[in-house]
């Protein structure tokens, strides 16, 4: 059995995951994750997403993460393939990430604060639209946008719920986040804004007790907001492996021609 002793071994509760994990740990020894250097991960987009989430929020440690994808779409991982993981590992390509600081103040006055690796999202809870003024950089942009949300997106997340809301796909090179609109009525052609990673943006519901909205930061829901504040958080950078031929970085780029 080869050893791995820098590597740990992550898994999904998938069953084609478990499976993956199954035959790895046949063929290699890997490392406990407290005496890892980095880790390999087996899942799709949404398990890549909670491990990083543990990496900022639950203690887990900050290490640089190889994926394999044992989901559906893998945009964020690699290829899976049983075969060459220490070659692979040691030529894979590191792309850092800075992920988003959401502070929510809700209508029965807590305070939240959570990160945001691909998107925070502000979302009507009924039927009724929501009406939401934005501040950027501090100075009032948008009185009153009518709308079922808006979200900012981080490059990494701006080819995910983003992309399908109409906003940009903004490479990772680019330090720009996307102010995307998510069906907006007034103002009716406003498409959104692509603003410098360095911009804060606030949203304040207006009305908040009759028109109720929800904001998410990636996976995590905070209900009745009053007002949602919104920055780059660069103090908590992560990084992501790719094989040379499946970088992020690339993907991302080429997203812009794709088709169908």
């Amino acid at each position: 059995m080869t050893r791995l002793d820098s590597i740990a071994l992550m898994a999904s509760s998938r069953a084609s995951a478990q499976e993956a994990k199954t035959l790895l740990e046949a063929r290699y020894q890997f490392a406990a994750i407290e005496d890892a250097k980095m880790v390999l991960a087996l899942g799709g987009d949404g398990f890549m997403l909670r491990t990083l989430h543990q990496m900022l929020e639950e203690g887990l440690p900050n290490l640089p993460v190889f994926g394999m994808n044992r989901g559906t779409v893998g945009f964020l991982m690699n290829d899976w393939r049983e075969n060459d993981i220490e070659a692979r590992l040691a030529a894979a390509k590191p792309i850092r990430i800075t992920p988003l600081s959401m502070k929510v103040d809700t209508v029965g006055g807590k305070t939240v604060t959570r990160p945001a690796i691909n998107e925070v999202s502000l979302l009507r809870e009924t039927g009724r639209t929501a009406k939401i003024a934005i501040t950027v950089a501090g100075r009032p942009a948008i009185e009153e946008l009518v709308c079922d949300g808006v979200m900012v997106a981080t490059p990494a997340g701006s080819t995910a719920y983003n992309l399908s809301a109409g906003g940009p796909i903004l490479p990772l090179s680019a330090n720009m986040l996307a102010l995307t609109p998510i069906s907006p009525f007034r103002p009716r052609r406003w498409p959104g804004a692509i603003l410098p990673e360095d911009t804060s943006v606030r949203f304040d519901v207006i009305d908040p007790e009759d028109r109720p909205v929800a904001a998410v930061a990636d996976q995590f829901e905070v209900r009745e907001v009053r007002s949602v504040d919104v920055s780059l958080d660069p103090e908590r950078k992560l990084t992501l492996l790719f094989d040379p031929d499946h970088a992020l970085d690339e993907r991302i780029a080429l997203e812009q021609f794709a088709t169908s």
